[in-house]
């Protein structure tokens, strides 16, 4: 049963994932991203291009970043949270049963009736779901990003993935299993939330916009290089640029262990939301940024034991402080009354 579970589930799973243009580290955006960076690093070379191109090959496929403790690390954790959430897929809220609720609920809340905009054109209502799904699926990742790093309690499963000291594309993987818990119900809750929005507005003519199965402008996020935001190459998108798009230039400061640096730029694709939060920084030039965790104990960072475990310890902890301080509140107000 286990070798079956492993082969026909596991596997399987694990292989699609690298050929399915759905999943950011599939073969054909891996490819592209390898392109940019090397074109860019012989492009922006102060030296010859070939120079230039050298160093990229070297940041990129060098052995002290695919081979590294942090790298392995990485590679373990993929595996293993891979098998995790097959697992515990099953006991997910199903998509369809959380949309289906939605539906019914918008319909009691506004008895009215729903369709209001059925006669409009099908390929308007498809730009105006595609667009409107990508933005506020964005919106959610970086309001969960943010909370993962401003409460204890989420920081101390995120940490994690800032113990990386390496980057490659695979270093998106390097999350608790808790974290990733938490992004599969964002994922849900966005998607179920949008089909019962725009299917009790517009009616059945309800389709997103798409390539190979993907939201057309997700396909050009990952294609035009998303994945060399776990990178070591500094692609920088410019002063104007850099206040709509997140840069990967942009996303590695997020991981620079620089005091200056730190709750910074939680954006995923857009980085308008960092400019009305305040969370923006733009990229610098001529800065070398060391990632991970500053002041952390080398010993046991990339152990897969501490890597699991230490976060519950963490977490306990400060539900611990969490319900001291409500004992607090809860004296001051007796004394109060």
């Amino acid at each position: 049963m286990i070798v079956d579970w492993f082969y026909h589930e596991y596997l399987q799973h694990l292989i699609e994932s690298l050929v399915d243009p759905k999943k950011r580290v599939s073969f054909g955006y891996l490819i592209f991203a390898a392109m940019i960076g090397l074109a860019w690093s012989a492009f922006m070379s102060r030296h010859s291009w070939r120079y230039g191109l050298s160093q990229g090959i070297r940041k990129l496929f060098g052995k002290r970043v695919l081979f590294s403790q942090s790298a392995r690390a990485d590679y373990k954790l993929l595996l293993l949270n891979h098998g995790f959430l097959l697992l515990v897929a099953p006991f997910f809220l199903s998509k369809v049963a959380l949309t289906t609720s939605l539906f019914f609920l918008l319909h009691e809340v506004l008895p009215s009736g729903s369709a209001y905009f059925s006669s409009m054109p099908f390929w308007t209502v498809s730009v105006i779901y595609t667009l409107f799904l990508f933005v506020l699926d964005d919106f959610s990742r970086y309001v969960v990003h943010a909370a993962l790093h401003r409460i204890p309690f989420l920081w101390a499963f995120h940490k994690i993935h800032h113990t990386a000291e390496t980057l490659s594309p695979l270093t998106v993987y390097r999350t608790h299993p808790i974290e990733a818990v938490v992004f599969s119900f964002r994922s849900i809750i966005v998607q179920a939330s949008c089909i019962a929005l725009f299917v009790f507005i517009f009616g059945e003519k309800v389709d997103l916009v798409t390539i190979y199965g993907v939201n057309v402008l997700l396909f050009v996020f990952n294609l035009s290089g998303s994945n060399l935001r776990h990178s070591h190459i500094p692609i920088s998108y410019g002063r104007i640029l850099e206040r709509i798009f997140i840069s990967p230039a942009q996303h590695q400061i997020h991981h620079s262990i620089m005091r200056c640096h730190h709750g910074k730029n939680f954006g995923a694709a857009l980085s308008v939301w960092d400019y009305l939060f305040g969370s923006l920084h733009l990229s610098e030039k001529n800065t070398h940024l060391t990632f991970g965790i500053k002041n952390r104990s080398k010993r046991g960072s990339h152990n897969l034991f501490t890597l699991y475990v230490q976060p519950f310890v963490e977490a306990s902890r400060e539900v611990k402080i969490l319900f001291r301080k409500l004992e607090e509140i809860k004296k001051d107000i007796i004394n109060v009354t």
